[in-house]
């Protein structure tokens, strides 16, 4: 709850994958006449449009562009590979200054090919070439720690401490950690890692949804917040705690929601906040 005591919309973020179906200039329209007032915006929403006119007519909205979803994908053997996930990455900052952002979150990355600790390093060693880039064109770069059933091919930053400890490392004000609910939630150590993430200025990003049970796919089948058994109200009140003050962000890929009425689904999101989160 925020400190009016009400659960109203001043800090809602919806991401736009959440409401796929959309363009991105429908989904503008939907969330602003809905009063939600902030979006994450991932980069397939831009393919073949303007960034900057496209920022514009988010603001234009009544929206803050919250973040950038997502870039990352360092590791790999091939030093090729490698060398292109860095301008990819690159070009992830560039659009996140074009879009009007501050920040862009990353997904680690992961090569089943190599040690887990071999990814790390190769994640380490690519966030900090990104560093002086991302400082030039002042966007914070967010480590987003995964859920360990993605520690294959999605990242092998896979727990609060580990996020925490790279954050650290690079003691950078352009380095921060995302807290997703849904790939935290089982840690043991969870409020005692959001709490030593807050207290180093490093929680940058607080995202939710909810895990369905049975969940019948692991990467399409997230649910909305109060569906599932992810303490969502108990994890924001840690990232809050934690001093953190921004958007909770509503982010959720599901093949089911996708196929339903997206205004009726719309409605359906707002409640499951106001309710659950």
């Amino acid at each position: 709850m925020n400190s009016t005591g009400e659960n109203d919309l001043s800090k809602l973020c919806i991401h736009t994958i959440t409401t796929r179906p959309w363009k991105i200039e429908e989904t503008a329209q939907h969330f602003s006449a809905a009063g939600i007032k902030g979006i994450t915006v991932w980069r397939d929403a831009l393919e073949g449009r303007n960034i900057k006119q496209t920022g514009k007519m988010l603001l234009d909205h009544d929206l803050t562009i919250v973040s950038l979803c997502r870039s990352g994908f360092f590791p790999a053997k091939d030093s090729n590979k490698r060398k292109s996930a860095i301008d990819d990455n690159r070009r992830a900052i560039d659009e996140a200054a074009d879009l009007g952002t501050p920040m862009v979150v990353l997904v680690c990355g992961a090569d089943p090919s190599q040690r887990l600790e071999d990814s790390r390093k190769q994640i380490q060693d690519g966030i900090g070439e990104l560093i002086p880039h991302a400082s030039t064109a002042g966007i914070r770069l967010a480590i987003e720690p995964l859920h360990p059933m993605y520690a294959d091919t999605r990242s092998a930053i896979n727990t609060m401490k580990q996020a925490n400890d790279m954050a650290e490392e690079f003691n950078s004000p352009w380095v921060g950690v995302a807290v997703d609910v849904y790939h935290v939630w089982w840690d043991p150590f969870l409020e005692i890692e959001i709490k030593r993430c807050g207290e180093n200025g490093h929680l940058t990003a607080f995202h939710i949804c909810d895990w369905k049970v049975p969940t019948v796919d692991m990467l399409l089948d997230r649910g909305l917040m109060g569906e599932g058994c992810i303490p969502v109200k108990q994890i924001r009140s840690w990232v809050e705690a934690a001093g953190f003050n921004g958007f909770n962000e509503v982010e959720i890929f599901s093949t089911a929601y996708w196929k339903e009425n997206q205004s009726e689904y719309l409605r359906k999101i707002i409640k499951a906040y106001k309710d659950h989160s």
